[in-house]
């Protein structure tokens, strides 16, 4: 075992999941999961380690197929350990997604809803792009597809991704896709504190042919054409899953205590960002101001959200307008605060800064200066009037000042860390807000 942690060690930091870049993993194994497997020449095992050689301790799932003869995609091999095993990457070997499939028909049950996991395991291939975590689409023969999450980094209890998108499509959301199940597992915690239990997969329908709706606005923006009205029917649909969410699950009001741990959240993002980007430094007293000025103001009852809003993360469907995925919030915050009732401003504001991002990211193509952000102001209005028509609710002023002020700072530590030629769209709408929060006078708050 202690080969195969080295082997992994080696090979983690280059994966796009892994999270703590430029350092090197120390890992401790919790638990392994060995899963049957038709295949005789596989071993179907399911690693699950700690990260101490991180600044914070981080869980990891590393699903693996050990075979002794190397498979003919090279690009999926892991490594070879000391006594010969060939290592591979669990989702990109036939025996794991055979096992997978067989988990979530044993999770899911023989009910009629799920009939159409009872077959033999299906063709299954793994979806390629940026993602934080690995993506299986199986595509059962006459039945629809399905598309399995498997979490890389795992926390205890359920993942907010499975909760909140099966309890909106339980409530008959059209906005979210159908839930297919799940898998969870127990495994020793870090600390010693004891067993503790979590989600390792999520399967839900599979859309084929949809529009992902960053390359949606990307391609109006390039073509000079307006995005009013989707930012106006995704605005509806963001309100619709608010207005759901805070039917079917707990709401919180937004008393004294709630809202400083917002505000101290938001502190300490902007403690790590004056530290990691000088040039935020001398925004640092206008950008608290403007928190300060937050907490006075109006707030709504908190509830559950996505966590993580933005064009990145809805799809439109033919007939069934935007679909929203991915609720397991935003990675950089920690999971207890995730799973806590919140702001829906903090969703409006990230969407407000995607529409943002739409328009730099094609002027740095384009290689000009930044543009007037004409084209983002509007799908920003759009998006602002279309949450309002559906919801009646207020979705402007100091507090989403705050939130998106916070979200770009957040950006900024971001595109700092992975993406320095990306830093100066987080910066520049930095300057925007701050400029704009000094203009609101201290009687503004409270209206």
């Amino acid at each position: 075992m202690d080969s195969t942690l080295a082997c992994l060690a080696e090979w983690m930091p280059r994966q796009r999941w892994y999270s703590s870049k430029g350092r090197s993993p120390l890992l401790r194994l919790l638990t392994t999961l060995e899963w049957p497997s038709d295949d005789p020449s596989a071993r179907v095992r399911t690693l699950i380690v700690a990260d101490e050689g991180a600044a914070v301790t981080v869980v990891y799932q590393v699903p693996l197929v050990l075979r002794t003869l190397p498979p003919s995609d090279a690009a999926s091999i892991i490594a070879t350990t000391d006594d010969g095993i060939v290592l591979i990457d669990g989702p990109r070997d036939r025996a794991y997604t055979d096992a997978l499939w067989i988990e979530l028909h044993t999770a899911l049950g023989d009910s009629a809803s799920t009939a159409d996991m009872t077959a033999p395991a299906p063709r299954a291939r793994l979806l390629t792009g940026e993602q934080s975590n690995t993506s299986v689409i199986f595509e059962p023969e006459g039945a629809p597809p399905v598309i399995c999450k498997v979490f890389r980094q795992l926390h205890p209890g359920i993942n907010p991704d499975i909760e909140l998108q099966t309890a909106l499509a339980d409530a008959g959301s059209r906005h979210v896709p159908r839930s297919r199940g799940s898998v969870a597992a127990t495994w020793a915690s870090p600390d010693g504190s004891g067993p503790t239990e979590g989600s390792l997969a999520f399967a839900q329908e599979f859309l084929p042919d949809v529009s992902d709706a960053w390359r949606v606005a990307r391609h109006a923006a390039e073509s000079g054409e307006s995005f009013a009205a989707s930012a106006h029917a995704l605005g509806a649909a963001t309100a619709d899953v608010h207005l759901s969410l805070a039917r079917v699950l707990p709401t919180a009001a937004a008393d004294p205590q709630a809202r400083e741990a917002i505000g101290a959240a938001w502190r300490r993002r902007l403690d790590i960002a004056t530290s990691e980007v000088p040039a935020l430094t001398r925004h640092r007293e206008s950008i608290a101001a403007v928190y300060a000025r937050a907490s006075d103001a109006v707030w709504e009852p908190l509830q559950r959200i996505h966590g993580d809003y933005h064009l990145g993360q809805v799809l439109h469907a033919k007939g069934r307008g935007w679909i929203l995925l991915d609720f397991e919030g935003e990675p950089m915050r920690p999971m207890t605060e995730r799973r806590r009732p919140d702001s829906p401003l903090r969703d409006i504001a990230g969407m407000l800064r995607s529409f943002d991002y739409v328009a730099g990211s094609l002027s740095m193509a384009r290689g000009t200066p930044p543009p007037s952000h004409a084209w983002a102001e509007e799908a920003r209005r759009a998006f602002l009037s279309g949450y309002h028509a559906r919801s009646g609710l207020p979705a402007t002023g100091p507090l989403l000042d705050a939130f998106e002020l916070d979200k770009a700072v957040y950006e900024a530590i971001y595109e700092s860390r992975n993406r320095p030629e990306w830093l100066d769209i987080p910066l520049a709408a930095i300057d925007r807000l701050v400029a704009r929060g000094a203009t609101v006078s201290p009687s503004a708050t409270s209206e």
